[in-house]
């Protein structure tokens, strides 16, 4: 009798579940030039959708944010804002978060309170940092794109988004990465290319970033890359060009991936023979997440070459711009090998 009532309950709360998804809205003002908001005809907690994007906006009213308790996704890309309201922490339900193409200078702290948040597009804004402990509170982050801003570093918590995919922060001022990136286990993309005069190494815990499919440090100013990407087993897109490597050389490079790699894997098997202690310990972590086994030679594949900086490479749509392309400068895209998809 117990067992019966039981799930007589829990069927009463899915079907009541059931109902209240069926009467989330979707809200669409997008492109109208709006400069303030319209008074709302609906319950704002009735919202799931928000699109506010391509307006003239250059605030969101703090008592608006905190009342859409139901939202999963906004968009204000291409507006005018300088700042988003820190009510934007009461969002607990927020899985993706455009505010690209504004004046945004900073991130809320607040922001972190969004641990739903699966998405965040701040790319083409003015941030000068991000939160300093935002990765350790956005778990379920999978894509942070933060192109084309201003950048001087990622904070170091970065390499505790765990479930991170997708990383783009090209078109900044970094001038390093977070050493510990070990544990970006999901790390699928990865684009920090055209930090022009600022990024001059790689850490070498890059190559413990087992699942990287794409890396692009283009138009930066390494002259070596570490021994470690020899063991990015799942690389299929490389591109390093406009740097001053010296190592691998450019006869290696022009060789292609393949080449690239077995260079760098038999300079660490080189290094691990030395008693360097520094080498030491990183090529131990290589070997036990499995990326590191010693052998130095492969047969190459006419697949392995194709993968390395194609020159009809695009990044993943959507990563990149805003819809609008023409209100940001030229003097940002100056570069012929710049990768933006509309």
């Amino acid at each position: 009798m117990m067992y019966e009532q039981q799930q007589h309950m829990r069927n009463r709360m899915e079907r009541r579940k059931s109902i209240e998804e069926e009467r989330l809205e979707i809200v669409d003002l997008s492109g109208m030039s709006l400069e303030s908001l319209p008074t709302p005809s609906l319950s704002l907690g009735t919202i799931c959708n928000l699109n506010l994007s391509n307006n003239n906006l250059q605030s969101i009213p703090e008592s608006l944010i905190a009342r859409l308790l139901n939202l999963m996704i906004l968009d204000v890309h291409s507006n005018q804002l300088k700042s988003l309201p820190n009510s934007i922490g009461c969002l607990s339900k927020l899985k993706v978060l455009n505010v690209s193409g504004n004046l945004i200078d900073s991130l809320p702290k607040t922001i972190e309170n969004c641990r739903s948040l699966e998405e965040l597009n701040a790319n083409f804004n003015k941030l000068m940092k991000l939160p300093d402990t935002i990765g350790f509170e956005l778990i379920n982050l999978k894509k942070l794109c933060v192109n084309s801003n201003k950048l001087v570093f990622l904070p170091s918590s970065t390499s505790h988004l765990t479930s991170l995919r997708v990383l783009d922060a090209r078109l900044n001022c970094l001038r390093s990465l977070p050493t510990d990136l070990e544990n970006l286990v999901n790390l699928e993309v990865l684009n920090v290319s055209q930090n022009f005069q600022y990024l001059d190494t790689l850490p070498y815990s890059i190559g413990l970033l087992i699942n990287l499919v794409e890396l692009d440090v283009s138009y930066n100013k390494i002259t070596t890359l570490p021994d470690s990407m020899g063991c990015l087993k799942k690389l299929q897109k490389l591109s390093v060009d406009g740097n001053p490597l010296t190592s691998p050389p450019s006869d290696v490079v022009e060789q292609g991936m393949h080449a690239v790699r077995e260079y760098l894997s038999e300079k660490m098997n080189a290094g691990h023979k030395s008693p360097q202690k520094k080498k030491s310990s990183w090529v131990g972590k290589l070997v036990k997440y499995g990326t590191f086994s010693g052998n130095t030679r492969h047969h190459g594949t006419h697949e392995d070459r194709d993968g390395f900086i194609m020159p009809d490479y695009r990044s993943i749509d959507g990563l990149a711009s805003p819809r609008y392309m023409g209100m940001f400068s030229p003097r940002r895209l100056f570069s012929p090998r710049t990768y933006f998809t509309r």
